[in-house]
């Protein structure tokens, strides 16, 4: 039994307001469709994305390891820590934005010491410059599948609201509205009936009067 949407006012009126909601949400499918077709291609582009950069992060993760080690049987911890940079290497984030979703598009690093002085002259032995650069590469790398990550899961919760919001549509609001308008249908026809039924009974009455 369907049971009829609150608030519908009676009559024609009513009909002409559910016809307007019914026109909403059709078009409110045809959005989030559109929207769902947009961000499946953005997804698969961004999870090879991420799969590029882990790819990239693991490679520069074991050349990193390789030139640390040698750099410290060349010349010891000691100088592989003076070798240090003096402060934290920092990461800018790039955004971007798909149909209303704002996610990492990339990473950059930003070295506050960048441009030799301090740095190049504690390189002691002839493993720091190499084992130095690989481990750039590395959080070069760490930093751009972080974004990358993080962009595939802002788009998997959208998807997911998305999709959500279609099936609440789809199998919630639209069902209702068209079955409210059905039933408001089928009672205006009844009464658009028993009004003519009742016009011609009245006719024929008059007509019959005026007979005699």
């Amino acid at each position: 039994m369907t049971v009829m949407l609150p608030g519908v006012p009676p009559g024609r009126a009513g009909r002409n307001w559910l016809r307007r909601r019914q026109a909403i949400a059709l078009r409110g499918r045809e959005q989030l469709d559109r929207k769902l077709r947009i961000l499946f291609p953005d997804r698969q582009r961004l999870a090879l994305q991420a799969d590029r950069h882990r790819a990239d992060w693991e490679a520069s993760c074991a050349e990193a390891r390789t030139w640390l080690l040698r750099a410290a049987l060349l010349g010891g911890q000691d100088g592989i820590r003076t070798a240090s940079p003096p402060e934290e290497v920092g990461v800018e984030v790039h955004w971007t934005t798909s149909m209303g979703l704002r996610y990492p598009a990339d990473a950059t690093l930003f070295e506050p010491w960048s441009g030799g002085g301090q740095v190049e002259q504690q390189r002691t032995n002839a493993g720091i410059a190499p084992a130095a650069a690989a481990f750039r590469a590395a959080a070069v790398s760490g930093a751009r599948l972080a974004a990358a990550e993080e962009a595939v899961r802002r788009m998997d919760a959208e998807i997911a609201v998305t999709r959500r919001r279609l099936r609440a549509l789809e199998k919630r609001w639209l069902p209702r509205i068209e079955g409210s308008l059905a039933v408001l249908e089928l009672s205006l026809e009844q009464a658009e009936l028993e009004e003519g039924m009742r016009l011609r009974q009245a006719a024929g009455g008059v007509g019959g009067r005026w007979g005699r």
